[in-house]
């Protein structure tokens, strides 16, 4: 376990005022500055009513001790709380105590790091408390709990336990070249890849399923002005949050709806109608539609549906999106058209003025996006998680495609499970360099 000299300090409760707030410290030894602010020895796990003290032993405020000795907390070393009224003048005096006492402030993430480094957590756990604060939906919170549980790291170990047994077999391999076709097709080491690369495509579905949860899509209402953008974000979005009238252009500013459908989070955002205008404000709003696409993940373009030809105007604005940008075009109004809800290949038929034909929408959104899979069963994974997986998938391709070869290049195979294992080990912070985990934890609140 790391030991670490410096004792830390940090308010573990959101700022401003609260029924309770709490000041953290982690610390190699911790007696003399509990007993200096509290005059009291708390017995390990049990919460001690105590009056917290300053330096000249005027009491700051009245709350709860609790002691965590090493090795049995969340840092694995010595955590003492000082739980006390939640109010942000008492939570500074009792904070500035502690530094007074000998602790420094913790940088953002340190007591988590802390918790990595002694071994508590592996640095995807570690990662998944911040993801679980930071949950935008309650199948995201449910997935970080999974992970935090341990889940995801489980799938990475096994996957990496296999891995090393190949490897160790094709290190054998490698001491006896002679016979090394007769090693690999004893060992069927064609199946036992293709088997890894299955268990990988598994577990890299949940992981990108996983990461739509944290970090949510942004999908872009487009079109002419009076089709229907705002009535359809309002759908959508299960409120009035845009203004509808039959005026063009009363949509001027993009206005963005957090929603949330089948537990992804998505980004909605109702932008100006497109047209050719000398309305300098209309045109601004009409720059910044422009703005809201290229930032979007997925484009809506509304046409009236009671025009049976598309509108040159509507062709422009396809012609205009960006290239590998999915889209979905809605004929909005079907209803006075005589045509039911209805989807094919992408197009849907919907009346956004009642609701009728949105889930059609809805789930052709999470398909295009590829978010259409069972998100409850999924755990919260990040962009880093993905690429490491993705690399490690390009590593056993490589490999699979060696072992195929005749004769097959055993150093070359060899060198691409080395690498897939490196790839695979990173997620769980056995290899990972230093400035990742700056990155990673420079990330997360104060006091956790």
């Amino acid at each position: 376990m790391t030991t670490h000299a410096d004792t830390i300090a940090a308010i573990a409760t959101p700022p401003g005022r609260g029924g309770i707030g709490i000041v953290r410290v982690s610390g190699a030894d911790l007696d003399a500055l509990i007993a200096s602010v509290t005059g009291v020895r708390p017995a390990p796990r049990e919460a001690t009513l105590a009056t917290f003290r300053d330096a000249q032993g005027t009491a700051i405020d009245q709350g709860l001790v609790l002691l965590f000795p090493a090795p049995h907390s969340y840092t694995g070393e010595t955590v003492v709380e000082f739980h006390g009224h939640g109010g942000p003048s008492v939570m500074r005096l009792l904070l500035a105590r502690c530094v007074e006492l000998g602790a420094r402030i913790a940088e953002p993430g340190e007591f988590t790091k802390r918790a990595f480094l002694n071994g508590k957590l592996d640095l995807a756990q570690a990662e998944s408390v911040a993801d679980l604060i930071d949950a935008a939906t309650a199948t995201a919170a449910r997935a970080a709990a999974r992970s935090l549980a341990g889940e995801f790291s489980r799938d990475i170990h096994a996957l990496v336990h296999t891995l090393t047994e190949l490897r160790v077999y094709t290190e054998a391999t490698l001491d006896f070249p002679e016979e090394d076709i007769e090693f690999l097709r004893a060992g069927d080491v064609e199946a036992r890849v293709a088997k890894l690369r299955s268990d990988l495509d598994r577990v890299l579905a949940r992981a990108r399923t996983g990461a739509l949860l944290r970090e949510g899509l942004t999908v872009v209402l487009v079109g002419r002005p009076n089709v229907g953008k705002s009535s359809l974000l309002n759908q959508l979005a299960r409120e009035e949050a845009a203004i509808v009238t039959p005026i063009p252009g009363t949509t001027r500013d993009p206005v963005e709806r957090r929603v949330e459908i089948a537990g992804i989070p998505l980004t909605v955002i109702d932008t100006a109608g497109l047209r050719e205008t000398a309305d300098e404000v209309e045109r601004i709003g009409i720059e910044r539609t422009w703005a809201a696409v290229e930032r979007a993940d997925l484009a809506v373009l509304l046409v009236d549906a009671r025009e049976a030809a598309q509108h040159a105007e509507d062709g422009a604005i396809l012609a205009r999106l960006p290239a590998g940008l999915p889209r979905v075009v809605v004929h909005n109004k079907a209803d006075l058209a005589g045509i039911a809800p209805r989807a094919l290949n992408h197009e849907i038929w919907l009346c956004a003025r009642d609701g009728a034909g949105v889930p059609l929408l809805e789930r052709t959104v999470l398909d295009l996006l590829g978010a259409a899979g069972d998100t409850e069963d999924t755990y919260l994974a990040r962009a880093r998680h993905v690429a490491a997986l993705r690399a490690a998938a390009d590593h056993l391709a490589a490999a699979a495609a060696h072992v195929a070869t005749d004769p097959p290049p055993i150093e070359l195979f060899a060198e691409e499970l080395r690498s897939a294992q490196l790839a695979l080990s990173a997620i769980t912070g056995e290899f990972t360099a230093d400035d990742l985990l700056g990155a990673i934890f420079g990330r997360f609140c104060i006091g956790k």
